[in-house]
């Protein structure tokens, strides 16, 4: 008995459990959506039973929140990166943009974010949470385009906002792009996303420049 729960208190183990609940959980909320996949059909996805699930999650809404947190811990590895990689940041965030499409023309990933987008527009605590990932994801960029190798860094803080927001449009929207058109491929989108981007990275030509 103090061996099983040795076993069960095991921090490797729990978080392995919980990792399988979350795969569980994404797996069902892509096929049958947030609201036709209960705690029953998780459970059999995953291999245990409801009653194990609660060890590990309050409710359906906190596998979702963890789901998001997942996701966002991602995101933000992929900030550390640019933050980490020598070179002028133009470069950098251009070199990332391949990993950027690959990862939005996931139709597996995109369909369980289309299904929290959809949840979020019924449920205000997945909007909190969803609204709340994407400040942080904001504020992540915002250091970025601010800083020392930033050629932007000197820009007004409502421009800098204004190209984020451009910035995040262009890549979530990918994922709406490759389901309506599934024959799209990723070097034609770099083809002209590449430049779009680069528009971004750097200052705006004056007026005087433009006339």
């Amino acid at each position: 008995m103090r061996e099983k729960s040795k076993r069960q208190s095991d921090p490797t183990v729990a978080q392995a459990r919980r990792e399988q609940v979350l795969c569980a959980a994404a797996d069902c909320f892509r096929r049958k959506g947030y609201h036709g996949a209960g705690m029953a059909e998780i459970s059999r996805t995953a291999g245990m039973s409801a009653g194990h699930i609660y060890n590990y999650f309050a409710s359906k809404e906190a596998i979702i929140e963890s789901i998001i947190k997942r996701d966002m811990d991602e995101l933000f590895t992929i900030f550390q990166e640019f933050e980490n990689t020598p070179g002028d940041l133009v470069t950098v965030l251009l070199d990332g943009l391949d990993e950027g499409v690959d990862h939005h023309f996931d139709i597996n990933q995109g369909a369980l974010d289309i299904e929290m987008l959809a949840e979020a527009a019924r449920n205000d605590k997945v909007a909190t949470l969803l609204r709340e990932s994407d400040i942080q994801a904001r504020q992540k960029m915002y250091s970025l385009l601010v800083g020392e190798r930033s050629l932007i860094k000197m820009a007004e803080i409502k421009e800098i906002n204004s190209r984020i927001e451009v910035i995040f449009a262009m890549m979530s929207g990918l994922l709406l792009r490759k389901i309506v058109n599934p024959s799209i491929d990723k070097e034609t989108i770099l083809l002209a996303l590449r430049p779009a981007m680069r528009v971004l990275l750097v200052p705006f030509p004056s007026e005087e420049e433009i006339e």
